[in-house]
């Protein structure tokens, strides 16, 4: 039995993640469950799945779950950081998946490969943000980071059995966003129209990042650190069907691509799962239903911040955690109608031209690379 801890129970992917535990009660048993502020669904979770700690973002929510709980047998309860590290903590063999939204999945990463767990993940800001402390981290305790996100486990799994000596280029698929070839004035885009992704269905602030192309900008940062290729080596298509999760190009020219369709339980299934491959009843894949698979260059004019993303990147040091950071601010204010979706790159490009990035920092000073560009980026929103 397999002891799960999960982190953003209650968002998009967490939710994903326990319809995939749920399926194997032999095999998978929750432990651990962090939920944000949406207590109200914590605690149908609880009922269900009979985790020992939960966590939630303030000790409000903390309260008012207990309140709803009531007297009868219950987890214990915690909030914040220091819940999130003890949601971490109630793993003894398994793993930690981290689902937490944004650069606050940092830190309980962190405290998972301390102990020597491994981690599932489906927060790409941690890589973003930390991935040098992360990766060395995860080598000095033997522990593994499987990867979630439907691109990284596609390469996971095509590079299966191959060293990165035999490999020339990751090639990441993008599905293009909502106004991929639309000639509307994206100064104009109502939160609306950014939130009605194509193919997938996603959290907010991912999919308004996939919207900018940003989320495909984090991925490549994250692959790079993944799969400990250089940033020359990893290309992004445009590939508005979804249907190729992304590709390998070997040194001999042959090129291996994992296909399915655009449905999160399969990663998450394969990360829970691995080494080995559970069966599943999730709808397969119909090539000639499909009929036609397209790809196409990005555009990095109409959408910068792919480009902000790999210049961050080459950049290095604590200019990638500015980059997330100043990113995370600036889609904040737009889905609060404070700023044009045109301006988010301009945000964060004016936040990156006003840093001196720190070379090979450590944790403290990628958290403060991080507060440093929040309050930055607060300033150019006007918040």
């Amino acid at each position: 039995m397999k002891e799960i801890a999960v982190l953003g129970s209650t968002g998009s992917i967490g939710r994903q993640a326990l319809e995939v535990i749920r399926r194997f009660p032999s095999r998978l048993k929750v432990v651990g469950l962090a939920g944000g502020r949406n207590w109200p669904l914590l605690a149908e979770q609880i009922e269900e799945f009979s985790p020992r700690v939960v966590s939630l973002a303030t000790p409000e929510d903390a309260q008012a779950l207990a309140r709803r709980l009531g007297t009868r047998q219950r987890p214990e309860i915690y909030w914040g950081q220091e819940g999130l590290a003890a949601v971490v903590a109630s793993v003894g063999r398994g793993l930690v998946l981290n689902a937490v939204s944004g650069a606050a999945g940092l830190l309980p990463t962190v405290e998972a490969l301390r102990r020597g767990l491994d981690v599932a993940l489906a927060n790409k800001e941690t890589l973003v943000a930390g991935g040098e402390v992360v990766m060395r981290l995860a080598r000095e305790k033997g522990a593994s980071i499987l990867p979630v996100d439907s691109e990284h486990s596609a390469i996971w799994q095509c590079l299966a059995g191959h060293s990165p000596a035999q490999v020339r280029r990751l090639i990441l698929t993008a599905s293009g966003g909502p106004f991929r070839r639309e000639p509307r004035d994206l100064s104009r885009v109502t939160v609306e129209q950014a939130l009605a992704h194509p193919t997938w269905q996603m959290g907010r602030k991912i999919t308004v990042d996939s919207a900018t192309l940003m989320n495909k900008g984090l991925e490549v940062i994250e692959a790079h650190w993944l799969f400990g290729l250089d940033y020359d080596c990893i290309e992004v298509v445009v590939h508005p069907q979804s249907i190729v999760h992304s590709m390998v190009e070997f040194v001999d020219g042959s090129v291996l691509a994992q296909m399915g369709l655009p449905d999160m339980r399969l990663p998450i299934q394969y990360a829970l799962s691995y080494p080995e491959r559970w069966p599943a009843d999730f709808p397969r894949l119909d090539l000639c239903r499909v009929g036609t698979l397209t790809f196409e260059p990005p555009d990095t004019g109409r959408f910068p911040c792919l480009a902000l993303a790999y210049a961050a990147g080459r950049e290095g040091g604590t200019m990638p955690a500015v980059l997330n950071a100043a990113n995370e601010v600036a889609v904040a204010a737009f889905l609060e109608g404070k700023i044009a979706f045109s301006r988010i790159p301009e945000v964060v490009s004016g936040v990156m031209e006003e840093h001196r990035a720190v070379r090979k920092p450590g944790l403290e000073e990628i958290m403060a690379a991080d507060r440093w560009a929040r309050q930055k980026a607060r300033e150019k929103v006007g918040g």
